[in-house]
């Protein structure tokens, strides 16, 4: 997974934890055995458990394709000579629209940051850069200096599987990250292999994903803002933000470094508003109602 998908070192560790989990299962059940001897049955009862421990369909539909990649480097090892979850069945998903933020509400969220404290023209920067670049946490966190290149608008990012791609920044992301790269940053002291990571915590080393979480939360509950809000918000808000402002959709899939289209489609959704007009413009009953 690491030298030939080129996976980070979180999905690796996301999918050994699924092979440890059918492990767990067939231990539990008296029912150890090697992969090769694995059979369907034994797959789909693994599922069912899991289901009743109380795992959501989203869980167990990953779970379900760890458990897949699992046999289809058996079959490439030879370690089994046939694959159990050829025939498994993943459980049906929910397509969930994404929670956003207004940009009103992304004002105001960025509004409660103290700017006299050291944090707070990082934090600034942070949230701006997320905003205007849709970036993924772990991308956010991981954004190199060397990877900023501020005087033509673009930065360098490595998204999932190691796959780099140029986003477009915005000039008020490149005007706080100047102002914590230049004001703030350049007093701290920073540990060793951490020189080249932009944002810092205390210590000098690379912020946590969970700190991210953290900063976000309190400055939504601070703003009175109480929709389910996480790092992942701003990037559902900045692709909402675009296509509804009638970007294309292949250059937004570009921009949010997603494999697929059919992952940025779920960025289509439009407000009721738009709807409605929309109906009421171009829908002869809808006209009809208008002109009586």
């Amino acid at each position: 997974m690491q030298l030939e998908r080129s996976l980070s070192d979180h999905s690796v560790e996301a999918y050994l934890s699924d092979v440890e989990k059918l492990t767990q299962f067939l231990l539990a059940a008296n029912n150890a055995k090697a992969p090769d001897a694995v059979e369907l049955k034994d797959l789909q009862q693994f599922i069912k458990w899991i289901a009743e421990l109380g795992m959501t369909a989203t869980s167990q539909a990953r779970i379900v394709s760890g458990i897949r990649a699992f046999y289809k480097y058996c079959l490439i090892e030879q370690v089994s000579k046939t694959d159990p979850s050829l025939l498994l069945e993943v459980p049906k998903i929910k397509r969930k629209l994404p929670d956003f933020l207004t940009f009103e509400e992304i004002e105001k969220i960025i509004a409660q940051i103290d700017l006299s404290k050291p944090d707070g023209g990082r934090n600034k920067a942070i949230l701006e850069t997320l905003y205007s670049c849709g970036l993924r946490v772990t991308e956010l966190i991981e954004l190199k200096i060397s990877c900023l290149y501020l005087d033509v608008g673009f930065i360098r990012v490595i998204g999932k599987g190691n796959k780099e791609r140029l986003v477009p920044i915005g000039s008020d992301a490149i005007k706080y990250i100047g102002l914590y790269k230049n004001a703030i940053r350049v007093h701290q002291h920073i540990q060793k292999g951490y020189e080249d990571f932009l944002f810092l915590n205390k210590f000098g080393k690379s912020l946590s994903r969970i700190m991210i979480f953290y900063i976000i939360k309190e400055l939504a509950f601070k703003a009175n803002i109480t929709k389910n809000i996480s790092p992942h918000t701003f990037r559902h808000s900045f692709a909402t933000h675009l296509v509804e402002g009638g970007a294309d959709l292949r250059a937004v899939q570009e921009m949010l470094g997603h494999e697929s289209i059919t992952t940025t489609e779920i960025y289509t959704h439009l407000d009721r508003d738009y709807l409605r007009s929309t109906l009421q413009q171009y829908h002869p009953a809808f006209k009809k109602q208008n002109i009586m």
